[in-house]
């Protein structure tokens, strides 16, 4: 059960391998999380992500679980709610795809598609139905500021992260009354291991101040949190520049 603070006690990642996800992890876990599953493709990774929350005095497990092998989601998600209530599940799991490649190859268009969108509403759904049937807890969805407007260099991605952001806030209307809190996280560009030429760019963030973002709009249940907050008023003007100025923006 949530402490005092709003803080889990339990808590399932979906796509544990994500920086952002260990990062809001790790942070929860200095706190009060004491229980956490992992759900990933089985690696080294996965295990060495286990490794480093462990040493935070927590009880970690991994789970085998694959975005895009849909058929099994609710079998595997099932078993893990049968192990025990959970206070929070972070749907994280994702890939931003390379938007050249895949406009040349629908196949990578497609697997982008079930990844961020087919495979989160399947695992949402299943997570949803297990909270309700708890009557309480958060799902929170790793969303992304690039679903406010398609931009001609990631809209198979930015429209991606679009379809995922409407399901969820439909889904949170639709848990509405049931105890079940549901929060997406609007991110804009971040800042990861994997994307260092992005320290000088304006409106950056980090894995962890997406993770204090998380951990404050569980701590107000917050439906909607942009990290950074000022990212809000941006995408708000952006999404009213007229088509044919926008086409001729740089982004």
């Amino acid at each position: 059960m949530n402490d005092a603070c709003g803080s889990p006690r339990s808590l399932l990642v979906l796509g544990g391998t994500s920086e952002i996800a260990l990062a809001t992890a790790a942070r929860l876990a200095a706190r009060r999380t004491r229980t956490i599953w992992l759900a990933g493709r089985p690696s080294p990774g996965l295990e060495e992500a286990a490794d480093r929350l462990r040493a935070y005095g927590a009880e970690v497990r991994t789970v085998a679980f694959d975005a895009l092998e849909t058929g099994s989601h609710r079998e595997t998600l099932e078993a893990v709610f049968a192990e025990g209530e959970l206070d929070m599940v972070l749907l994280a799991f994702g890939v931003v795809g390379d938007q050249p490649r895949d406009e040349r190859d629908a196949r990578h268009a497609v697997r982008l598609a079930q990844t961020n969108y087919t495979g989160a509403v399947s695992a949402a759904l299943v997570c949803g139905q297990e909270l309700r049937q708890q009557g309480r807890g958060s799902l929170v969805v790793l969303s992304s500021a690039s679903g406010e407007r398609a931009r001609r260099s990631d809209f198979l991605y930015g429209s991606s992260k679009a379809g995922l952001d409407a399901f969820a806030q439909g889904l949170g209307d639709a848990l509405h009354g049931s105890g079940v809190h549901v929060m997406v996280v609007r991110p804009g560009r971040v800042r990861t291991r994997m994307t260092p030429e992005l320290s000088s760019a304006p409106l950056v963030t980090t894995p962890e101040e997406v993770a204090e973002a998380v951990e404050a709009g569980l701590r107000r249940r917050s439906e909607v949190v942009w990290v950074p907050g000022k990212l809000r008023y941006v995408m708000a003007a952006l999404r009213h520049v007229p088509r044919r100025t926008f086409r001729r923006l740089a982004l």
